[in-house]
């Protein structure tokens, strides 16, 4: 059965061979697939053909430009009238390449490269065209207001615009405004990038290329940090054959930097030093020693030696502090009299200035017309009815709290009177001590003019200090400048030529202690290695089998 069905199955494959379905068609039975779907509809539709005539006339697009069906003949046809002599055309060529100079080629004709084949654009499709380059904003307004000037113009008037223009009566002085010069300008002056002086900053051309002014630099920033100089130069004593009092004037520098740091060092050492008077002696090591060891009545003799001691020290105080209370009972009685004295005398005082005002009263009060009179009677009535109402509310004269009474009218007129002669005294005080500082005019003009004088030294004196700090190191970190020991040669040292000079000192330390000392960077030190993790020491194979 297997060899049948093989058989049959070869002969259904062939292209001419006829069922016997009732369909009619080929043998393999076609799938019946749902379309009704977008995704079903493209996934089992066949458009193979379709791409394949758009692929063909995007292929015709790139290479010939269009359609070889709507291509003429001329464009697809060529004449052929046989072929060319060899000879005639090798001359040709040769002519060619000694006109052109080609001493390269030697024969050979020259190609483009692989590379520039590959990036130059093959396809004769042009392109696109942008729709946007083409726009214009407001374009149909634009077009609107050009065919109204146009109709407007056919008719012999002209628009607002220009009619304004010709209204316009032209300005006698008129400024022309700077005009920029063109890029392409070929006359224009050459700029050199690198030449020594620099553009102004009111260039046109250079405020046109950058679009904005230069930067203007803060005056600060020319003013140095320190006056000192780059290099300070040592004084001739510091050269390699000096003469002799130079050389000892160097010496003598050195030497006093060398006493200062010696006065600071034993300084330090005084403060650390220990006191002799609390060295141990043969006595209290003794002491020390026995500490412990004395019999017990030893010890109970000392303690009621030290007890008689104590109970002396508090009968003395007891004896002063009662001396002191006598004392401050006397000071005190002896205040409260003076107190009593004062009282009187402030007493006195004040009963004779009321009977002087008083007096006063009484002669401004006959001057008054009789109205005046009469106000006074009716102020001692009330005055007289004053005490009775005291009683009445339950007054006391032993310093009892009193109710606050009200003031009658005549009352609070004195006290106003009181009150704007007060005001009166006071601003004719003033106008007298006014009127007598015309007569210091002299005295105030040299009280002003000293202290102008001291306002000016102390403003020279502290611009002299502020520039005296300018020569000196700040502090800057939290580390304090610390100047380099001067580099001297002794008078031993010191050599007859140039060569046989030992050099001191290094270039680079030097410079940064420079920088130090003119406020460029501020003083360091050296950063101290420490390690992450502890050392580990391992014992290598070798040794450990010869141990």
């Amino acid at each position: 059965m297997a060899p049948l069905k093989s058989v049959k199955r070869v002969a259904a494959s062939q292209p001419g061979f006829l069922s016997f379905s009732d369909n009619g068609g080929v043998g393999t039975r076609r799938k019946r697939v749902n379309k009704n779907k977008k995704k079903s509809w493209k996934k089992h539709s066949d458009i193979n053909d379709v791409e394949d005539f758009l692929e063909d006339i995007r292929h015709q697009e790139r290479t010939t430009g269009g359609l070889l069906a709507e291509r003429p003949d001329d464009a697809l046809f060529f004449l052929d009238a046989g072929k060319e002599q060899k000879g005639v055309q090798k001359d040709d060529l040769k002519a060619s390449k000694h006109v052109k100079g080609d001493k390269k080629g030697k024969g050979k004709s020259q190609r483009p490269l692989r590379i520039d084949l590959i990036l130059q654009n093959d396809s004769l499709v042009p392109p696109i065209k942008d729709v946007l380059a083409y726009q214009q904003p407001n374009a149909r307004k634009l077009r609107n207001a050009a065919k109204r000037i146009e109709h407007l113009a056919s008719k012999g008037i002209l628009p607002r615009s220009q009619r304004n223009l010709l209204n316009r009566q032209p300005s006698k002085t008129r400024v022309k405004k700077a005009v920029t010069e063109a890029n392409n300008y070929p006359k224009r002056d050459y700029y050199d990038l690198w030449g020594e002086e620099p553009t102004s900053s009111d260039d046109p051309w250079y405020l046109q290329q950058t679009g904005k002014k230069r930067v203007q630099r803060p005056l600060k920033m020319n003013d140095k940090p320190s006056t000192l100089p780059a290099v300070e130069v040592i004084g001739p004593g510091g050269s390699y054959n000096p003469d002799f009092s130079s050389h000892q004037a160097l010496l003598q520098e050195a030497h006093n930097v060398e006493v200062k740091k010696k006065k600071v060092e034993d300084k330090i050492k005084r403060q650390l030093a220990f006191d002799k008077n609390q060295r141990a002696t043969e006595e209290t090591i003794f002491q020390e020693q026995v500490e412990g060891l004395v019999e017990e009545e030893e010890e109970e003799q000392e303690q009621n030696e030290k007890q008689e001691q104590n109970e002396k020290q508090e009968q003395n105080e007891k004896q002063e502090q009662n001396e002191k209370q006598e004392q401050n009972e006397k000071q005190e009685q002896t205040e409260k009299q003076e107190q009593t004295e004062k009282q009187e005398q402030n007493e006195k005082q004040e009963q004779n200035e009321k009977q002087e005002q008083n007096e006063k009263q009484e002669q401004s009060e006959k001057q008054n017309e009789k109205p005046i009179q009469n106000e006074k009677q009716n102020l001692n009535q009330d005055e007289d009815k004053v005490p009775a109402v005291e009683e009445e509310e339950g007054y006391v004269a032993g310093g009892a709290i009193v109710l606050s009474e009200k003031k009658t009218e005549r009352q609070r007129k004195k006290e106003k009177a009181e009150k704007i002669k007060e005001q009166l005294r006071l601003s004719e005080k003033n106008r007298i001590e006014k009127r007598q500082q015309l007569f210091q005019l002299r005295s105030i003009k040299a009280g002003i003019k000293n202290i102008e004088q001291r306002a000016a030294a102390r403003q020279k004196q502290r611009k002299a200090n502020r520039e005296a700090l300018k020569s000196q190191p700040r502090r800057l970190g939290k580390l304090k400048f610390q100047a380099d020991d001067l580099e001297i040669k002794l008078s031993t040292e010191l050599t007859s030529s140039l060569r046989e000079l030992k050099p001191e000192g290094s270039v680079v330390k030097d410079r940064f202690k420079s920088l130090q000392k003119r406020n460029l960077i501020e003083p360091r030190e050296r950063a101290k290695f420490t390690r992450k993790y502890k050392l580990k020491y391992v014992e290598k194979r070798a040794f450990r089998e010869i141990t």
